[in-house]
Protein backbone atom coordinates (compact mmCIF):
# COMPACT_ATOMS: atom_id res chain seq x y z
CA UNK A 1 0.00 0.00 0.00
CA UNK A 2 1.62 3.18 -1.60
CA UNK A 3 1.17 6.92 -0.24
CA UNK A 4 -0.13 7.19 -3.70
CA UNK A 5 -2.92 5.08 -3.40
CA UNK A 6 -3.85 6.68 -0.50
CA UNK A 7 -7.08 8.35 -1.61
CA UNK A 8 -8.30 4.09 -1.30
CA UNK A 9 -7.63 3.91 2.64
CA UNK A 10 -10.11 6.92 2.86
CA UNK A 11 -13.38 5.14 5.12
CA UNK A 12 -12.75 1.66 6.02
CA UNK A 13 -11.18 -1.71 4.91
CA UNK A 14 -9.08 -2.06 1.48
CA UNK A 15 -10.37 -5.48 -0.03
CA UNK A 16 -7.05 -6.34 -0.99
CA UNK A 17 -3.25 -6.21 0.83
CA UNK A 18 -0.49 -8.94 1.86
CA UNK A 19 -2.41 -8.99 5.64
CA UNK A 20 -5.97 -9.49 4.31
CA UNK A 21 -4.06 -12.76 2.21
CA UNK A 22 -2.45 -14.20 4.54
CA UNK A 23 -4.93 -14.14 7.49
CA UNK A 24 -7.42 -15.24 5.14
CA UNK A 25 -5.18 -18.20 3.93
CA UNK A 26 -4.59 -19.36 7.34
CA UNK A 27 -7.60 -18.64 9.57
CA UNK A 28 -10.42 -19.50 7.57
CA UNK A 29 -11.44 -23.22 6.95
CA UNK A 30 -12.85 -24.27 3.52
CA UNK A 31 -16.24 -24.14 4.23
CA UNK A 32 -16.02 -20.56 5.48
CA UNK A 33 -13.93 -19.69 2.31
CA UNK A 34 -16.47 -21.69 -0.22
CA UNK A 35 -19.48 -19.21 1.29
CA UNK A 36 -16.59 -16.40 0.19
CA UNK A 37 -16.37 -17.91 -2.98
CA UNK A 38 -19.62 -17.63 -3.46
CA UNK A 39 -20.56 -14.69 -1.95
CA UNK A 40 -17.57 -13.33 -4.61
CA UNK A 41 -19.29 -14.83 -7.36
CA UNK A 42 -23.03 -13.22 -7.11
CA UNK A 43 -22.37 -10.10 -5.43
CA UNK A 44 -20.87 -6.83 -7.56
CA UNK A 45 -17.77 -5.99 -6.41
CA UNK A 46 -17.05 -2.84 -4.48
CA UNK A 47 -14.09 -1.04 -2.50
CA UNK A 48 -15.23 -1.20 1.24
CA UNK A 49 -17.43 -4.45 0.61
CA UNK A 50 -17.25 -7.14 -1.22
CA UNK A 51 -15.30 -9.19 -1.61
CA UNK A 52 -15.49 -10.13 2.28
CA UNK A 53 -13.43 -10.75 4.68
CA UNK A 54 -15.18 -13.60 6.66
CA UNK A 55 -18.72 -14.88 7.37
CA UNK A 56 -20.70 -14.29 10.22
CA UNK A 57 -23.51 -16.62 11.89
CA UNK A 58 -24.60 -14.76 15.31
CA UNK A 59 -23.65 -11.39 16.99
CA UNK A 60 -24.90 -11.07 20.62
CA UNK A 61 -24.22 -8.33 22.83
CA UNK A 62 -20.26 -7.15 22.09
CA UNK A 63 -19.69 -9.74 19.93
CA UNK A 64 -19.88 -11.40 16.28
CA UNK A 65 -19.92 -14.69 15.81
CA UNK A 66 -18.10 -16.43 12.92
CA UNK A 67 -19.26 -19.18 10.68
CA UNK A 68 -16.56 -21.43 12.52
CA UNK A 69 -17.52 -20.29 15.93
CA UNK A 70 -15.28 -18.10 17.54
CA UNK A 71 -16.27 -14.93 18.94
CA UNK A 72 -15.22 -11.68 18.00
CA UNK A 73 -15.52 -8.18 19.88
CA UNK A 74 -17.00 -6.04 17.51
CA UNK A 75 -15.48 -2.20 17.67
CA UNK A 76 -16.92 -1.48 14.41
CA UNK A 77 -20.25 -2.51 13.90
CA UNK A 78 -20.81 0.43 11.31
CA UNK A 79 -21.76 2.22 13.96
CA UNK A 80 -25.13 0.17 14.40
CA UNK A 81 -24.96 -1.37 18.01
CA UNK A 82 -25.21 1.48 20.48
CA UNK A 83 -27.20 -1.16 22.81
CA UNK A 84 -25.67 -3.62 21.73
CA UNK A 85 -26.52 -6.76 19.10
CA UNK A 86 -29.46 -8.69 19.21
CA UNK A 87 -30.83 -6.34 22.11
CA UNK A 88 -33.74 -8.23 23.55
CA UNK A 89 -35.66 -5.14 24.31
CA UNK A 90 -34.92 -4.02 20.79
CA UNK A 91 -36.43 -7.36 19.67
CA UNK A 92 -39.01 -7.68 21.50
CA UNK A 93 -40.54 -4.59 20.77
CA UNK A 94 -39.93 -5.38 17.22
CA UNK A 95 -42.03 -8.52 17.14
CA UNK A 96 -44.99 -6.58 19.21
CA UNK A 97 -45.28 -4.26 16.02
CA UNK A 98 -44.62 -7.21 13.87
CA UNK A 99 -47.77 -8.98 15.15
CA UNK A 100 -49.79 -6.54 14.41
CA UNK A 101 -48.87 -4.30 11.45
CA UNK A 102 -45.65 -5.24 10.06
CA UNK A 103 -46.13 -2.10 7.32
CA UNK A 104 -48.46 1.11 7.52
CA UNK A 105 -49.19 2.41 3.47
CA UNK A 106 -48.10 5.70 3.18
CA UNK A 107 -51.61 7.50 3.13
CA UNK A 108 -51.72 6.33 7.13
CA UNK A 109 -50.10 6.74 10.26
CA UNK A 110 -49.46 4.43 13.14
CA UNK A 111 -48.76 4.83 17.02
CA UNK A 112 -45.50 3.67 16.61
CA UNK A 113 -44.09 6.37 14.16
CA UNK A 114 -46.07 9.32 16.19
CA UNK A 115 -44.85 7.93 19.20
CA UNK A 116 -41.13 7.94 17.89
CA UNK A 117 -41.32 11.28 16.35
CA UNK A 118 -42.47 12.32 19.87
CA UNK A 119 -39.92 11.50 21.59
CA UNK A 120 -37.47 12.40 19.46
CA UNK A 121 -38.33 15.93 19.31
CA UNK A 122 -38.65 16.17 23.19
CA UNK A 123 -34.74 14.81 23.36
CA UNK A 124 -34.22 18.34 21.89
CA UNK A 125 -36.76 19.99 24.42
CA UNK A 126 -38.73 20.63 21.31
CA UNK A 127 -36.31 22.83 19.83
CA UNK A 128 -36.01 20.39 16.73
CA UNK A 129 -39.63 20.18 16.37
CA UNK A 130 -40.56 18.23 13.38
CA UNK A 131 -39.35 14.73 11.81
CA UNK A 132 -39.02 13.25 8.57
CA UNK A 133 -38.18 8.82 8.40
CA UNK A 134 -36.26 7.65 5.87
CA UNK A 135 -34.66 4.23 5.30
CA UNK A 136 -31.28 5.76 5.50
CA UNK A 137 -29.90 8.46 6.40
CA UNK A 138 -28.42 8.79 3.14
CA UNK A 139 -32.04 9.32 2.32
CA UNK A 140 -32.34 11.41 4.96
CA UNK A 141 -29.86 13.54 3.78
CA UNK A 142 -31.13 13.79 0.25
CA UNK A 143 -34.11 15.09 2.19
CA UNK A 144 -32.35 17.74 4.45
CA UNK A 145 -30.69 19.01 1.00
CA UNK A 146 -34.21 19.66 -0.89
CA UNK A 147 -35.45 21.24 2.56
CA UNK A 148 -32.52 23.97 2.53
CA UNK A 149 -33.20 24.75 -1.44
CA UNK A 150 -37.30 25.30 -0.52
CA UNK A 151 -36.25 27.31 2.98
CA UNK A 152 -33.29 29.34 1.65
CA UNK A 153 -34.25 29.66 -2.30
CA UNK A 154 -30.40 28.88 -2.74
CA UNK A 155 -29.18 25.54 -3.93
CA UNK A 156 -25.29 26.04 -3.03
CA UNK A 157 -23.87 24.06 -0.12
CA UNK A 158 -21.22 24.19 1.57
CA UNK A 159 -19.09 20.87 2.90
CA UNK A 160 -16.01 19.72 3.98
CA UNK A 161 -13.48 17.67 2.31
CA UNK A 162 -12.84 13.94 3.75
CA UNK A 163 -16.69 14.39 5.13
CA UNK A 164 -18.53 11.42 4.30
CA UNK A 165 -22.82 11.97 4.36
CA UNK A 166 -23.79 8.34 2.23
CA UNK A 167 -23.20 6.60 -0.99
CA UNK A 168 -26.05 8.02 -3.37
CA UNK A 169 -25.03 10.49 -6.16
CA UNK A 170 -26.17 13.33 -4.18
CA UNK A 171 -24.70 12.36 -0.68
CA UNK A 172 -20.89 11.96 -2.50
CA UNK A 173 -21.34 14.96 -4.28
CA UNK A 174 -21.22 17.19 -0.84
CA UNK A 175 -19.41 14.13 0.89
CA UNK A 176 -15.39 15.01 0.53
CA UNK A 177 -14.44 11.34 0.48
CA UNK A 178 -11.90 10.62 -3.32
CA UNK A 179 -13.12 6.81 -2.66
CA UNK A 180 -16.57 7.59 -3.14
CA UNK A 181 -16.13 10.28 -5.94
CA UNK A 182 -13.60 8.79 -8.20
CA UNK A 183 -14.88 8.21 -11.85
CA UNK A 184 -18.78 9.37 -11.15
CA UNK A 185 -18.48 13.04 -11.97
CA UNK A 186 -20.52 15.10 -12.72
CA UNK A 187 -21.53 15.68 -9.70
CA UNK A 188 -24.52 17.27 -8.41
CA UNK A 189 -24.00 21.47 -9.10
CA UNK A 190 -23.64 24.06 -6.62
CA UNK A 191 -21.36 21.99 -4.10
CA UNK A 192 -18.39 24.33 -2.48
CA UNK A 193 -15.97 22.10 -0.17
CA UNK A 194 -13.87 24.01 2.45
CA UNK A 195 -11.06 22.16 4.20
CA UNK A 196 -11.41 19.51 7.20
CA UNK A 197 -10.61 20.11 10.82
CA UNK A 198 -7.83 18.04 11.32
CA UNK A 199 -6.09 18.73 14.61
CA UNK A 200 -3.21 16.63 14.19
CA UNK A 201 -2.25 17.65 10.28
CA UNK A 202 -3.54 21.14 10.39
CA UNK A 203 -3.25 22.50 6.86
CA UNK A 204 -1.99 25.78 7.66
CA UNK A 205 0.28 27.21 11.09
CA UNK A 206 -2.71 27.73 13.62
CA UNK A 207 -5.58 25.86 11.61
CA UNK A 208 -6.18 23.74 14.15
CA UNK A 209 -5.17 25.48 17.05
CA UNK A 210 -7.42 28.80 15.76
CA UNK A 211 -10.47 27.49 14.65
CA UNK A 212 -11.95 30.70 13.99
CA UNK A 213 -9.59 31.02 11.26
CA UNK A 214 -11.57 28.18 9.40
CA UNK A 215 -14.76 30.05 10.04
CA UNK A 216 -13.77 33.40 8.23
CA UNK A 217 -12.95 31.32 5.42
CA UNK A 218 -16.80 29.91 5.62
CA UNK A 219 -17.66 33.67 6.22
CA UNK A 220 -15.81 34.70 3.17
CA UNK A 221 -16.92 31.74 0.77
CA UNK A 222 -20.54 32.82 1.66
CA UNK A 223 -19.70 36.62 1.26
CA UNK A 224 -18.53 36.38 -2.23
CA UNK A 225 -20.62 33.06 -3.41
CA UNK A 226 -23.90 34.85 -2.56
CA UNK A 227 -25.68 31.84 -3.42
CA UNK A 228 -24.93 29.39 -0.35
CA UNK A 229 -28.35 28.22 0.70
CA UNK A 230 -26.84 25.37 3.59
CA UNK A 231 -23.44 24.22 5.32
CA UNK A 232 -23.99 20.42 6.08
CA UNK A 233 -21.39 18.84 8.36
CA UNK A 234 -20.63 16.07 10.56
CA UNK A 235 -20.91 17.00 14.21
CA UNK A 236 -17.75 14.78 15.04
CA UNK A 237 -16.04 13.32 12.50
CA UNK A 238 -16.78 9.53 12.65
CA UNK A 239 -14.24 7.45 10.81
CA UNK A 240 -10.87 9.19 11.96
CA UNK A 241 -12.56 11.18 14.91
CA UNK A 242 -11.81 14.80 14.45
CA UNK A 243 -13.53 16.53 17.32
CA UNK A 244 -13.92 20.66 16.62
CA UNK A 245 -13.78 22.48 19.57
CA UNK A 246 -16.65 24.49 21.27
CA UNK A 247 -15.95 28.12 19.82
CA UNK A 248 -15.44 26.82 16.50
CA UNK A 249 -19.09 26.04 16.63
CA UNK A 250 -20.46 28.93 18.29
CA UNK A 251 -18.69 31.38 15.94
CA UNK A 252 -20.31 29.06 13.19
CA UNK A 253 -23.90 29.00 14.28
CA UNK A 254 -23.34 33.08 14.00
CA UNK A 255 -21.91 33.06 10.76
CA UNK A 256 -25.01 31.15 9.74
CA UNK A 257 -27.33 33.30 11.53
CA UNK A 258 -25.99 36.83 10.03
CA UNK A 259 -26.20 35.13 6.49
CA UNK A 260 -29.56 33.03 6.32
CA UNK A 261 -27.34 29.52 6.17
CA UNK A 262 -29.12 26.40 7.58
CA UNK A 263 -26.51 24.84 9.62
CA UNK A 264 -27.02 21.06 8.38
CA UNK A 265 -25.33 18.79 11.23
CA UNK A 266 -24.99 14.97 9.89
CA UNK A 267 -25.05 12.61 13.07
CA UNK A 268 -25.30 9.39 11.34
CA UNK A 269 -22.94 7.36 12.94
CA UNK A 270 -22.24 8.95 16.57
CA UNK A 271 -25.58 10.36 17.68
CA UNK A 272 -27.73 8.56 20.22
CA UNK A 273 -25.04 8.34 22.89
CA UNK A 274 -22.04 7.69 21.02
CA UNK A 275 -20.47 10.67 22.25
CA UNK A 276 -21.43 10.47 25.79
CA UNK A 277 -24.65 13.01 24.91
CA UNK A 278 -27.90 12.04 22.81
CA UNK A 279 -26.57 14.33 20.43
CA UNK A 280 -22.96 15.28 19.79
CA UNK A 281 -24.21 18.67 18.90
CA UNK A 282 -25.06 19.37 22.78
CA UNK A 283 -21.34 19.66 23.34
CA UNK A 284 -21.12 22.84 21.27
CA UNK A 285 -24.00 24.55 23.38
CA UNK A 286 -25.80 25.53 19.77
CA UNK A 287 -28.78 24.37 17.73
CA UNK A 288 -28.55 23.27 14.21
CA UNK A 289 -31.34 23.96 12.13
CA UNK A 290 -31.44 20.24 10.80
CA UNK A 291 -30.03 17.22 12.20
CA UNK A 292 -30.04 13.57 10.80
CA UNK A 293 -29.74 10.53 12.27
CA UNK A 294 -29.23 6.78 11.27
CA UNK A 295 -27.56 3.91 11.55
CA UNK A 296 -27.80 2.90 15.75
CA UNK A 297 -31.63 4.59 15.18
CA UNK A 298 -32.83 1.35 14.21
CA UNK A 299 -30.66 -0.83 17.03
CA UNK A 300 -28.71 -2.84 14.83
CA UNK A 301 -32.02 -4.15 13.69
CA UNK A 302 -34.16 -2.30 10.99
CA UNK A 303 -32.82 0.16 8.79
CA UNK A 304 -33.86 3.59 9.92
CA UNK A 305 -33.13 7.24 10.14
CA UNK A 306 -34.44 10.24 10.37
CA UNK A 307 -34.10 14.46 9.89
CA UNK A 308 -34.82 16.51 12.40
CA UNK A 309 -36.26 20.02 11.99
CA UNK A 310 -36.77 23.76 13.51
CA UNK A 311 -40.32 24.22 13.56
CA UNK A 312 -40.08 27.10 11.12
CA UNK A 313 -38.92 24.80 8.24
CA UNK A 314 -42.11 23.00 7.99
CA UNK A 315 -43.03 24.84 4.99
CA UNK A 316 -43.22 21.72 2.21
CA UNK A 317 -46.31 21.28 2.03
CA UNK A 318 -46.46 20.41 -1.35
CA UNK A 319 -43.67 19.14 -2.04
CA UNK A 320 -42.03 15.51 -1.46
CA UNK A 321 -39.44 15.46 0.45
CA UNK A 322 -39.38 11.98 1.22
CA UNK A 323 -41.74 9.84 0.35
CA UNK A 324 -40.30 7.06 0.83
CA UNK A 325 -42.50 3.46 1.36
CA UNK A 326 -40.85 2.28 4.37
CA UNK A 327 -41.41 6.42 5.43
CA UNK A 328 -43.40 5.56 8.75
CA UNK A 329 -42.50 1.55 9.17
CA UNK A 330 -44.16 0.69 12.92
CA UNK A 331 -41.60 -2.24 12.98
CA UNK A 332 -38.64 -0.06 12.31
CA UNK A 333 -40.38 2.86 14.37
CA UNK A 334 -40.64 0.19 17.32
CA UNK A 335 -37.11 -1.05 17.28
CA UNK A 336 -35.65 3.03 17.84
CA UNK A 337 -38.38 3.96 20.56
CA UNK A 338 -36.90 0.53 22.66
CA UNK A 339 -33.44 2.44 21.31
CA UNK A 340 -34.38 5.35 22.93
CA UNK A 341 -35.88 3.71 26.59
CA UNK A 342 -32.88 0.95 26.85
CA UNK A 343 -30.12 4.06 26.39
CA UNK A 344 -32.46 6.15 29.14
CA UNK A 345 -33.41 3.11 31.48
CA UNK A 346 -29.64 1.66 31.98
CA UNK A 347 -28.47 5.27 32.06
CA UNK A 348 -26.09 4.69 29.30
CA UNK A 349 -25.15 8.04 28.56
CA UNK A 350 -23.42 8.60 31.82
CA UNK A 351 -21.92 5.64 31.71
CA UNK A 352 -20.34 6.13 28.04
CA UNK A 353 -19.04 9.12 30.03
CA UNK A 354 -17.29 6.83 32.11
CA UNK A 355 -16.12 4.66 30.05
CA UNK A 356 -14.17 7.53 28.22
CA UNK A 357 -12.50 8.37 30.83
CA UNK A 358 -10.83 4.76 31.26
CA UNK A 359 -10.42 4.20 27.80
CA UNK A 360 -8.54 7.35 27.26
CA UNK A 361 -6.03 6.57 30.18
CA UNK A 362 -5.51 3.16 28.88
CA UNK A 363 -4.81 3.72 25.31
CA UNK A 364 -2.38 7.35 26.37
CA UNK A 365 -0.13 3.96 28.04
CA UNK A 366 -0.27 2.43 25.34
CA UNK A 367 0.93 5.89 23.08
CA UNK A 368 3.91 6.04 25.88
CA UNK A 369 4.93 2.40 25.27
CA UNK A 370 4.53 2.73 21.54
CA UNK A 371 6.01 5.68 19.59
CA UNK A 372 4.63 4.98 16.74
CA UNK A 373 1.10 5.57 17.88
CA UNK A 374 1.09 9.57 17.07
CA UNK A 375 -1.87 10.54 18.02
CA UNK A 376 -5.06 9.86 20.70
CA UNK A 377 -8.47 11.48 19.66
CA UNK A 378 -11.99 10.79 21.83
CA UNK A 379 -14.92 11.22 22.56
CA UNK A 380 -17.52 9.22 24.73
CA UNK A 381 -16.77 5.75 23.46
CA UNK A 382 -15.42 6.74 19.70
CA UNK A 383 -11.71 7.13 19.67
CA UNK A 384 -8.79 6.81 16.92
CA UNK A 385 -5.18 5.63 17.32
CA UNK A 386 -3.42 7.07 14.44
CA UNK A 387 -0.08 5.48 13.78
CA UNK A 388 2.82 7.06 12.09
CA UNK A 389 6.15 5.61 11.11
CA UNK A 390 7.57 8.79 13.42
CA UNK A 391 5.85 11.42 15.72
CA UNK A 392 8.38 14.04 13.84
CA UNK A 393 7.46 13.70 10.05
CA UNK A 394 3.89 11.91 10.76
CA UNK A 395 4.26 9.85 8.07
CA UNK A 396 1.75 7.34 7.83
CA UNK A 397 1.93 3.92 8.75
CA UNK A 398 -0.19 1.90 6.52
CA UNK A 399 1.29 -1.46 6.55
CA UNK A 400 1.52 -1.27 10.57
CA UNK A 401 -1.75 -0.15 10.61
CA UNK A 402 -2.70 -3.31 8.29
CA UNK A 403 -1.01 -6.18 10.21
CA UNK A 404 -2.12 -4.78 13.77
CA UNK A 405 -5.63 -5.34 12.75
CA UNK A 406 -4.85 -8.71 11.60
CA UNK A 407 -2.90 -9.63 14.37
CA UNK A 408 -6.01 -7.99 16.44
CA UNK A 409 -8.60 -10.38 14.63
CA UNK A 410 -6.92 -13.66 15.12
CA UNK A 411 -7.23 -12.30 18.84
CA UNK A 412 -11.12 -11.49 18.55
CA UNK A 413 -11.24 -8.05 18.16
CA UNK A 414 -12.26 -6.22 14.92
CA UNK A 415 -12.25 -3.06 14.30
CA UNK A 416 -12.05 -0.21 11.62
CA UNK A 417 -8.84 1.06 10.10
CA UNK A 418 -9.44 4.89 7.99
CA UNK A 419 -7.30 6.84 6.10
CA UNK A 420 -5.03 3.60 6.16
CA UNK A 421 -3.15 4.60 9.60
CA UNK A 422 -6.22 5.35 11.97
CA UNK A 423 -7.37 2.53 13.69
CA UNK A 424 -11.04 3.86 14.66
CA UNK A 425 -12.25 1.90 17.87
CA UNK A 426 -16.38 2.55 18.31
CA UNK A 427 -17.42 -0.42 20.96
CA UNK A 428 -21.38 -1.27 22.20
CA UNK A 429 -22.33 1.46 24.83
CA UNK A 430 -23.24 -2.14 26.59
CA UNK A 431 -19.70 -2.85 26.91
CA UNK A 432 -18.04 -3.35 30.49
CA UNK A 433 -15.24 -2.50 31.54
CA UNK A 434 -13.79 -6.27 31.79
CA UNK A 435 -14.49 -6.64 28.05
CA UNK A 436 -13.04 -3.05 27.74
CA UNK A 437 -9.82 -3.68 29.54
CA UNK A 438 -9.81 -7.24 27.56
CA UNK A 439 -9.98 -5.23 24.22
CA UNK A 440 -7.04 -2.93 25.59
CA UNK A 441 -4.90 -5.91 25.93
CA UNK A 442 -5.39 -7.45 22.68
CA UNK A 443 -4.65 -4.47 21.10
CA UNK A 444 -0.88 -4.00 23.23
CA UNK A 445 -0.01 -7.15 22.39
CA UNK A 446 -0.93 -7.33 19.18
CA UNK A 447 1.56 -3.52 18.97
CA UNK A 448 4.06 -5.61 20.92
CA UNK A 449 3.84 -8.42 18.35
CA UNK A 450 4.24 -6.56 15.20
CA UNK A 451 5.95 -3.33 16.16
CA UNK A 452 9.43 -4.92 16.45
Amino acid sequence: MKEKNHFILSEGDVNHSHSRNEWQNSYLNDQTKQILKDDKRYFLHQSLSTPCLNVVSECEGIFLTDEQGRDIMDFHGNAVHQVGYRNPAVIKAMKDALDLLPFSPRRYTNKWAVQLAKELTSLTENQLSKVLFAPGATSAIGMALKLARLATGKHKVISMWDSFHGASLDAISIGGERLFRKGLEPLLPGTIHVPSIDSYRPLWEGHSGDPIQLVKYIEYTIEKDGEVGAIVMETIRNTDVQIPPKVFYQELRRVCDRHGVLLILDETPIGLGRTGKMFAYEHYDIIPDIVVLGKGLGGGVFPLAAMLAKEELDIASETALGHYTHEKSPVGAAASSAVISYLKDNNLLERTAYLEQLLNKRLNELKEKYVQIGDIRGIGLLFAVELVKDRTSKERAYEEADQIMYACLKKGLSFKVSKGNVIQLCPPLTITEEELEKAIQILDDSFAEVIQ
